[in-house]
């Protein structure tokens, strides 16, 4: 009888994408600081794990806006530039640190580490990151689900069921375009669940998805195995979808604060101190770092543990392998002590990690995983994916859901809330024009097919739940508030040039050209379902 470990990491990326690498340098550095520190780590710990022939399960999900950032040149280009820079500003620090012997290997490994990632990224994947995750799917170490188009809290819209479907198809068919599979499960984002999103799902062909802990324990009928065990959502059967089920998993509340309280560790390095923030604007204008507007950008040379002593590998690596069995030990003990209860039935624990938190908050995150993989082997645990777990899912117990979220207090408060309400009623407006336009306009041709389709891509990108995130966690608020407003603006010339007949062809191409994502945008996906 196994013991079920699942570690499922969460990707997700706003869609920023300019073509103005000095003005928006900032932003861009989101995504460019995400490739160096999680993804190239990860795809470079899974070959070496098939390398030395260690077996691996975990589940990933990737959002299509990060799919498009990852997969548009432009985005390469511009990241293959940022690591450029930064092998500049490596090679100054060698000679300003030449006589400080500790401070030079750390300076060196940083500049060691930015050379591997340019000849990782443009030589070793040919600046194909998707392509090698997606082969790590195929040998059976992933599993990959799909999730919302634009990464929308789909609470907001449950009483719209066209927004839904169209969030969910999205979501769908990037993950064909991008993994050429059909994934069974489906994430939603920040776990946002409301009655009604089962029956979409289950209408798309997703076998399961993934709810907080609230939203399984919460249930008018709670389920005997609590956590450790699927279950399925109880659908009215007074409709013609008698045989729907969908099954559903729910998270170990623990495991997010777990690995946070890892990573505060003395002993890891201290994100907050950057050299770029601390040496003089003309040292790092010398170099060609700083640009012109002495706008300051993290240069990822940090030399510092968190007590601002020199920074320690050996200490390091020491740390991680007690954090890693300190973790495994944790889920160990909770799934014993379930597996005493279940009578013989086989317990299961999901593992929900950010993966912003592996390699950029963490900066040892994705080495912390590595040994997580290593211990758990070693373990009485099986690492496993959530598929093989659910057997035949119309034997699941049934219940009711009850609404919530893996963000806020439970419930998104912090998506709709004194800082970002306002948003709302913009995107909810545009929304039920947008299902009235699709289903006045069904059979266009054109220009007019065009422009229906941008208006579909605006609202999409309007109802990110990213922006109302940034906006309330002080993250480039005035920019997350720019961009929405863009979007708003957009669909408004959008559904008037409809209304007048007249449009700017060439206002029309630039923001297509802009916005590249989603290129099989089909504004049809938003008519009333018949």
């Amino acid at each position: 009888m196994a013991k079920n470990l699942i570690v499922t990491i969460v990707a997700h990326q706003g869609y920023i994408r300019h073509e103005d690498e000095k003005e928006f340098a900032l932003q861009n550095d989101i995504l460019f600081n995400a490739i160096s520190h999680t993804y190239l780590p990860l795809i470079n710990l899974f070959h070496r794990l098939e390398d030395e022939h260690v077996d691996f399960k975990l589940a990933m999900v990737f959002s299509p806006s990060l799919c498009s950032l990852l997969d548009d040149h432009t985005i390469q280009e511009q990241y293959v530039h940022w690591l450029e820079k930064r092998i500049a500003l490596g090679e100054a620090e060698l000679l300003r640190l030449a006589s400080d012997e500790s401070l030079l290997k750390n300076a060196q490994k940083c500049l060691n580490k930015a050379k591997k990632d340019l000849s990782d990224f443009t030589q070793v994947y040919s600046q194909n990151l998707l392509k090698e995750f997606a082969y790590f799917a195929e040998k059976g170490n992933l599993e990959l689900l799909a999730t919302c188009g634009t990464y929308a809290f789909l609470p907001h819209y449950g009483d719209m069921t066209e927004i839904l479907n169209a969030q969910v198809e999205i979501g769908l068919l990037s993950h064909r375009h991008y993994f050429g599979s059909n994934p069974d499960g489906f994430y939603l984002p920040f776990m946002g669940y409301t009655p009604g999103i089962e029956r979409v799902l289950r209408s798309y062909g997703f076998r399961y998805t993934i709810v907080d802990i609230r939203s399984l324990l919460f249930s008018e009928n709670p389920p005997e195995h609590g956590i450790f065990a699927p279950v399925r959502c109880d659908l009215d059967t007074s409709t013609s979808l008698t045989h729907t089920s969908l099954a559903l998993f729910a998270q170990d509340a623990d495991s997010p604060d777990d690995v946070i309280s890892f990573s505060h560790n003395s002993v890891y390095k201290e994100q907050g101190k950057d050299i770029a923030f601390e040496l003089s604007g003309e040292t790092l204008q010398n170099c060609g770092f700083l640009e012109e507007d002495l706008t300051r950008i993290p240069s990822y040379f940090r030399y510092w543990n968190k007590h601002h002593a020199v920074y320690s590998e050996s200490e390091v690596s020491q740390q991680l392998k007690i954090d890693a069995q300190a973790f495994i030990d944790s889920k160990n003990a909770k799934l014993t002590e379930a597996e005493q209860l279940m009578k013989g039935k086989s317990p299961s624990l999901l593992c929900i990690i950010d993966a912003k938190t592996l390699g950029q908050d963490w900066a040892e995150g994705v080495d912390w995983l590595e040994q997580v993989i290593r211990v758990a082997n070693e373990s009485s645990l099986s690492l496993s994916h959530l598929s093989p777990l659910i057997g035949n899912q119309f034997a699941l117990p049934k219940i009711k859901p009850y609404s919530g979220a893996a963000q806020g207090n439970s419930y998104g408060e912090d998506l709709l809330d004194s800082t970002n309400g306002w948003m709302i009623r913009y995107t909810r407006k545009m929304s039920k024009r947008m299902v009235d336009l699709s289903d006045r306009f069904p059979n266009e041709t054109g220009l007019k097919v065009r422009l229906l389709d941008l208006g579909a891509k605006e609202l999409m990108l309007s109802q990110s739940g990213e922006w109302a995130k940034m906006i309330h966690d002080g993250v480039f608020p005035e920019y997350a508030t720019k961009r929405f407003k863009e979007s708003i603006k957009a669909f408004m010339i959008v559904f008037d040039a409809l209304g007048s007949n007249t449009v700017s062809t060439e206002w029309l191409t630039k923001l297509e050209k802009e916005h590249v994502i989603f290129p099989w945008m089909n504004f049809r996906m938003f008519s009333p379902k018949k």
